[in-house]
């Protein structure tokens, strides 16, 4: 079979969301019959394999979706308590310097929020925020757009990275630490753009250092939790603590301010990071709780879910802990049915994403499509995480980007004889700074901020940090590959 036909039903999603502007569902529905008319007539396509292919999306799904679940909840939770607000505002007033108010609002917190919820909430949370401390619209979006995205990876405590390792049964721990690794020194540079735009002219010496304190504040904390906790914590721990140690240096430099949170406002991230922490690091723990598996096997196919391991269980024994120590209980119900409304449409995107992946793994159409990607040797390292930008443009999610792409990834690393868990890495983070190009979430920003119309200008001022920062990912992947082969 030729690749370019084996490719097709990936062409037809791109051109559909990007050329077309379709939903993710719709895309994934249309590049479901391109695969399905491509395996027509082989002996690949029959009941089997079709009953085989839904079993695994249909499992894959739930078990994603029981992170989005509780993750939603807890945003809803909050917005609705006002936490969020205080949040904000307390950040705000740590320092009057604008150019530190951004590092603070678009980095620590962006990055929070899109650890702890994701799913856009940061650049809705964020981006009027920045509009209210005096940004312009537009630069209020590009900055919000930008500060959070090197968090994506981990987004929703870690949907994007934990849908690689559903995909792929790769070393959870490996994965994250990977992953950050390969965000490090990117998100160095990113820092320094973000405080740049902030500032709108050229930085002094003690701005830079303070540029690349805020980008050390967070890689530290998140490689440490990557690579001995997993993927759940990196985004939302690293910017907790490192927001903490930002504010605290801010401080001891005389700024003053950040009053008027409470210890309730940051409770169920807490909760939740304490935890994940126990579950992952205190063996005996570990042991009874990922011990229980409920799993399925069937002609090949096959699925499963540890359901007191699983972070969801996390999520919501995390919140439920919460809103009774707050008295928050009469939140809870309205926060559940609001998170349910948002669900559907991602549960459906995800679903029809994940059977299309499925399809073109069990059909052969992915181990095709690596052959003639192999066909670029040793350059791919420094190619791979473009691809990982490409699926996040045109669905908007790089849990989407990952569900599309990861078996790809890993199809031609093993045709090139590299390292899959570091290539599945480079897809991860190359689907992570894509965020911020997606033209699904500059739509989203703008309307936050009563843009309208102005969307072309906020991807023109993103785009030329998202591909060097893509750039900058295949330099450290391509380095690291050189160096394990030796």
């Amino acid at each position: 079979m030729p690749a370019l036909l084996a490719s097709l039903p990936i062409l037809v999603v791109v051109v559909a969301m990007a050329a077309l502007h379709w939903r993710a569902a719709l895309a994934g529905l249309a590049g479901l019959g391109v695969a399905l008319a491509v395996l027509w007539g082989t002996d690949r396509l029959g009941g089997e394999l079709l009953a085989g292919v839904a079993l695994e999306a249909a499992s894959s799904t739930a078990v994603i979706l029981w992170i989005i679940l509780p993750a939603l909840v807890i945003y809803e939770v909050q917005a609705r308590s006002g936490a969020l607000d205080r949040l904000r505002l307390a950040l705000a007033g740590i320092s009057e310097d604008r150019a530190v108010q951004a590092l603070l609002i678009a980095w620590f917190f962006g990055l929070f929020m899109e650890g702890a919820a994701g799913f856009g909430t940061p650049v809705a949370l964020a981006a009027p925020l920045l509009v209210g401390l005096g940004f312009g619209p537009v630069r209020a979006v590009v900055l919000a757009l930008l500060g959070h995205a090197g968090g994506v990876s981990f987004g929703a405590v870690g949907t994007p990275a934990l849908a690689q390792i559903e995909l792929l049964g790769l070393d959870a721990p490996m994965l994250a630490g990977w992953t950050v690794a390969l965000h490090s020194l990117p998100m160095m540079l990113l820092a320094l753009v973000v405080m740049r735009l902030a500032q709108g002219a050229a930085l002094s010496r003690g701005q830079v250092g303070l540029a690349l304190l805020a980008a050390l504040c967070f890689t530290l904390p998140a490689s440490a939790l990557a690579w001995f906790a997993g993927p759940e914590l990196p985004s939302l721990g690293g910017a907790l603590i490192g927001g903490t140690v930002f504010a605290l240096v801010l401080r001891r430099k005389g700024r003053q301010g950040g009053q008027g949170w409470r210890l309730a406002d940051i409770l169920p991230y807490l909760l939740i990071l304490a935890l994940v922490l126990a579950t992952r690091l205190i063996t005996p723990v570990q042991q009874a709780l990922s011990g229980l598996w409920l799993g399925w096997q069937w002609q090949g196919y096959a699925g499963g879910i540890a359901p007191l391991y699983h972070p969801g269980s996390l999520l919501a024994l995390g919140l439920g802990l919460a809103v009774l120590m707050t008295g928050r209980r009469a939140l809870l119900l309205p926060a559940t049915r609001a998170a349910f409304r948002r669900l559907v449409p991602v549960a459906l995107a995800l679903g029809v994403m994940l059977t299309l992946a499925r399809l073109m793994v069990h059909g052969g159409l992915i181990a095709q499509a690596a052959e003639a990607a192999a066909g670029a040797g040793m350059l791919w390292p420094l190619l791979a995480p473009f691809i990982g930008v490409l699926g996040t443009f045109v669905s908007g999610s790089a849990t989407a980007s990952n569900i599309l792409f990861t078996e790809f990834q890993a199809a031609t690393a093993r045709a090139l004889d590299l390292p899959v868990t570091v290539m599945a890495a480079a897809q991860g983070a190359g689907a992570a700074i894509g965020n911020a190009v997606a033209p699904h979430n500059i739509i989203a920003g703008t309307a936050t901020v009563g843009l309208s119309g102005r969307d072309g200008e906020v991807l023109a001022r993103t785009l030329a940090p998202v591909l060097a920062y893509a750039a900058g990912v295949g330099a450290v992947v391509a380095l690291a590959v050189a160096v394990m082969a030796r």
